[in-house]
């Protein structure tokens, strides 16, 4: 007798479940009945040949190490699957439609959105997901359409176009500096609480980069979120690295030390080369790389 083959409702159910750690969770997601979840899941062990995939705990259910192993699997199913319904969303040879968009954590808080918001005044019938991660998006698996890179991307199936640097600088707040004084040298810095990284290897390397001798232990605001460092800088908890250009905003920051420290991120504007024919798709491509080179280049 032949084993029942998994449909996408399997696998979609199974998802749910592992990120919600229950039938209930994963149910009210979905928006089906709790008993529909549990005959799906129950229907992808079977297929799999009776392999079990959630153990049941005080806390809820808990992945086997079978259900870890289908996991990235699963992700890029769902990748896949949400790519089809943006593509079938909106008509390739029309301005209409979803655009999903990734970015970093300050990217996409506190660039991206003005920038858009002048992309959508034009063209209404324009939809924008955004994903702010300091990961990677694998475009190839269609988990993004667009993204926006502080690195330059190698993967040779991506359209990738350069939209100039943007400067990484020291910064504090006016109200800081008139309690604690402004520093003038490096070595001057040791006397400052600064605001740096958690456990972030990626923000370990930028400070390293920018020529500070500067480790973890000698941050006095600690995080690895970029929006929340941002934000310890404004609100005067002490002196950080932030863009430039974000500097500049209300509240208005201070560069510190501009001749001693300065770090230019690379930046690319990137989405998969099937998606050049779709009129949204490229249309936004070319938006973004237009204002976020002129965002780089003001700073």
């Amino acid at each position: 007798m032949n084993k029942p083959t998994p449909t996408w409702d399997h696998y979609r159910s199974f998802l749910s479940v592992l990120r919600e750690g229950s039938l209930s969770g994963a149910a009210r997601v979905l928006s089906v009945t709790q008993p529909t979840v549990a005959r799906h899941v129950g229907q992808l062990e079977a297929a799999l040949g009776g392999v079990s995939l959630f153990t049941r705990s005080p806390h809820g259910l808990v992945p086997t190490t079978a259900a870890m192993r289908l996991l990235p699997h699963a992700e890029v199913m769902a990748s896949a699957a949400d790519a089809l319904v943006r593509a079938a969303a909106g008509d390739e040879a029309a301005l209409s439609g979803v655009v999903r968009v990734t970015a970093s954590e300050v990217v996409g808080g506190e660039v991206l959105p003005a920038i858009l918001r002048d992309l959508r005044a034009r063209h209404p019938d324009l939809v924008f997901e955004i994903v702010l991660s300091n990961a990677t998006s694998n475009l190839l698996r269609r988990e993004a359409d667009i993204a926006v890179r502080m690195t330059r991307p190698t993967q040779k199936a991506l359209v990738a176009r350069r939209a100039g640097n943007v400067m990484l600088g020291l910064h504090a707040h006016p109200d800081y500096l008139a309690v604690h004084g402004t520093p003038k040298r490096l070595e001057e810095l040791a006397g400052h609480a600064i605001v740096g990284y958690d456990q972030d290897a990626v923000s370990a390397r930028a400070i390293a980069a920018s020529g500070l001798s500067l480790t973890r232990e000698t941050f006095a605001f600690r995080t690895d979120n970029q929006l929340a460092q941002l934000a310890a800088i404004r609100a005067g908890c002490g002196i950080g690295i932030c863009q430039v250009g974000l500097a500049s905003r209300t509240p208005k920051l201070v560069r510190l030390l501009p001749d001693m420290v300065g770090v230019p991120l690379e930046t690319w504007i990137t989405m998969h080369e099937d998606l050049r024919s779709d009129q949204r798709m490229r249309l936004t491509f070319d938006h973004l790389h237009q204002a976020i080179a002129a965002y780089a280049a003001a700073t």
